[in-house]
């Protein structure tokens, strides 16, 4: 076992070293023009990062276009991609919310929904796009937020996040990135458009594969040493503003949102055992390596130690998608193996399918429930000189009543017929 993780270190600490991603663009001329995808390709090459990409992009398309599109299903089932984004027509997501409820809410849901059913593990990333320069004037008379750049891009942004919001994905906040340029420097903003005042120019298409790098990477462009036409002086500042825009928010575009996260705690210990806690995020599976050669898979587990000591516990939340450490010390010493808070003294006696606890101390204790596979299914405040009744729904079997002060615990098995 312990060879096994060790390998599994080794690849995960190569993998922060250069990454390899693979990535399909489904939208229209708004990834085409000035080449997004290879612009992208390029920049995580120089960066020492490695993307596989596809696209499908026709003039104009829609999400409703490519939730029947041939060519865009066929795509998705094509292989188990990383990331699938998702681009909708530039003007519909600005529309009043009555007409994107019913003209692209829906798509949304379905290409989603046929990017989760090909591969679950797949990340669905809304591509944020921008407000046209001069608003949208062909419907400017229809709807007064369409009449200016800010609020056909606020429109965008609102439409875009709820769409996160509601299919569990991520979000590239491209047109929130020209939205602040333009608070910055309104000459270069005018420099992100191409001619027509609504595509993006090689600057703004720069800018848009610096916000997808950080996003699908999870680490900043800064310094990568790839300008595409544009000059380093005006790249730099673009990586700086992916930079400042993505990974100071991650959790403002869902960015992570299905990772696996490891959270594991010491939730106390008396005598030589120690009770564990997970608190982790996406995980269906653990594995505890509690320091003195022994192991556990359940999700909250108690163990005992064999002597008192300094021990280094590793922690394992996975799934199927992934997987991430926590590792922390557990001290035990003989200061750690009295009773001198008296939790001993709680007296347990049973009645019918309920427990009924009696504190003699004159302070408030905790009192955790755990099935015998460490599974918590109740907590209580014990009261002081009080009493407290715990009531068992599931049926008869075997469980652990864990008494704490904050410090220390006392553990106490309890079967019920």
């Amino acid at each position: 076992m312990k060879r096994i993780l060790l390998s599994l270190s080794v690849l995960l600490s190569v993998q922060v070293l250069a990454q390899q991603k693979s990535v399909l663009f489904l939208g229209n001329s708004y990834v085409y023009t000035a080449n997004l995808p290879g612009t992208l390709y390029n920049l995580a090459l120089a960066g020492g990062d490695t993307i596989y990409h596809e696209s499908n992009t026709p003039g104009g398309y829609t999400l409703e276009g490519h939730s029947t599109n041939a060519t865009s299903l066929a795509k998705i089932a094509s292989r188990d991609w990383d990331f699938v984004v998702l681009q909708e027509q530039s003007q519909k997501p600005a529309f009043p919310p009555s007409q994107v409820a019913s003209e692209t809410f829906p798509f949304a849901e379905i290409l989603v929904d046929s990017i989760k059913s090909n591969y679950a593990c797949t990340e669905p990333v809304f591509f944020m796009t921008w407000g046209r320069r001069d608003g949208d004037q062909s419907n400017c008379q229809f709807y007064p937020p369409l009449c200016t750049f800010e609020g056909m891009n606020a429109r965008l942004r609102e439409s875009y996040l709820e769409m996160g919001a509601n299919n569990s994905a991520t979000v590239a906040p491209c047109g929130a990135a020209w939205q602040q340029m333009k608070l910055q420097n309104n000459t270069f903003w005018n420099g992100l458009y191409s001619g027509d005042g609504s595509h993006p120019s090689a600057w703004g298409t720069y800018l848009n594969a610096c916000i997808f790098y950080a996003t699908i990477f999870r680490q900043s462009p800064v310094g990568i040493p790839y300008y595409s036409s544009i000059g380093q002086q005006d790249a730099e500042d673009l990586q700086q503003l992916a930079e400042d825009m993505v990974l100071d928010s991650l959790s403002s575009w869902f960015i992570g949102h299905q990772d696996v996260v490891a959270n594991a705690t010491n939730a106390g210990q008396s005598e030589l055992t120690v009770a564990f806690s997970s608190n982790s995020e996406n995980e269906m599976d653990h594995f505890w390596d509690f320091g003195d050669g022994t192991t556990s898979m359940l999700e909250n587990p108690q163990h005992t130690y064999s002597q008192s000591g300094t021990f280094d516990v590793t922690y394992i939340a996975s799934s199927s998608c992934g997987a991430d450490t926590a590792t922390f010390q557990v001290s035990l010493s003989p200061s750690s193996v009295t009773d001198s808070d008296g939790l001993n003294t709680v007296k347990i006696s049973q009645m019918g399918k309920q427990l009924v606890l009696n504190n003699p101390t004159d302070y408030n204790l905790s009192v955790t429930v755990l099935d015998y596979s460490g599974r918590i299914i109740g907590e209580d405040v014990l009261p002081k000189l009080g009493s407290t009744n715990v009531e068992f729904q599931e049926a008869g079997g075997i469980y652990m009543i864990r008494i704490s002060n904050g410090v220390h615990f006392s553990t106490r098995k309890v079967v019920l017929q």
